[in-house]
């Protein structure tokens, strides 16, 4: 594990689940630590203010991490929360950018529920977990990239989503989704369909995984979606995912989601 890596998972596992706020974004993070988390303030002391207060809210915190990938200064991570016994379950999806030292001086995330099951049987993080084929690592961000840039954002080219997607193995773990090819394209083909991709704001790739943060619009309301693929021979095989809506820009203490 790189000391980028075991910069942006101490600071998920020290500072929250250990309950250690304020020392861990002190040794984790750089000269600034901005942040796309709309509910808390950028630097050290909003990271403390908002943590604080949810260590005190939820004493009994289960964190596991599950994925994470390294693409140059850019970071992705993938992690389950369970919150007072399993009140509460969560999918958060994060991505960091890092300073010469490897410091952590940028967050995103997009937060959503835990699925226990899906339609195929399978969670919202079960599935290998494995960084293979290195040298594919470029291949296979051009070929998500052009998944959703030239089919998935709106007016795209439907006809196209076997060019990206295998037809042999496709498994999905969003919530409402059955694996397979046929049943994505079901979906993304449905003429009132309410999600709509508008742009994506980061990518970050190593091997055969590829995670991407974008704009996506969801029956008129604006949204934060993260999604993770795993890809096989130069096709994608795999797929999870985690979508928030934004709120309001009154609501947001900082410069915004994105």
């Amino acid at each position: 594990m790189s000391r980028k890596i075991e910069n942006a998972t101490a600071l998920y596992l020290e500072g929250i689940r250990d309950g250690n706020a304020r020392e861990a974004v002190t040794k984790y993070t750089g000269d600034r630590y901005t942040q796309h988390s709309t509910g808390v303030r950028d630097g050290i002391e909003g990271f403390v203010e908002f943590f604080e207060d949810f260590i005190e809210r939820n004493p009994v915190r289960d964190i596991e991490i599950k994925r994470t990938l390294e693409d140059g200064r850019y970071l992705f991570v993938q992690a389950y929360q369970s919150l007072n016994n399993g009140d509460a379950e969560y999918i958060t999806m994060d991505f960091f950018d890092t300073d010469q030292d490897d410091k952590i001086v940028e967050h995103w995330d997009v937060i959503a529920e835990f699925a226990g099951t899906t339609p195929s049987g399978h969670t919202s993080i079960d599935g290998p977990t494995d960084v293979t084929d290195l040298d594919r690592t470029d291949d296979n961000k051009r070929v998500v990239r052009s998944l959703i840039e030239d089919v998935l954002i709106t007016d795209g080219d439907l006809g196209k989503l076997d060019h990206f997607i295998s037809s042999e193995r496709f498994i999905q773990h969003s919530r409402d989704l059955a694996d397979g090819l046929e049943a994505f394209r079901e979906l993304v083909q449905d003429p009132g369909r309410s999600l709509n991709y508008g742009g994506i704001e980061l990518l970050v790739g190593q091997g055969n995984f590829v995670a991407t943060l974008s704009r996506t619009n969801r029956a008129g309301v604006s949204y934060a979606q993260a999604d993770l693929f795993r890809l096989e021979g130069g096709l994608i095989e795999e797929h999870w995912d985690a979508a928030e809506p934004i709120g309001p820009e009154s609501e947001w203490v900082n410069s915004g989601k994105f």
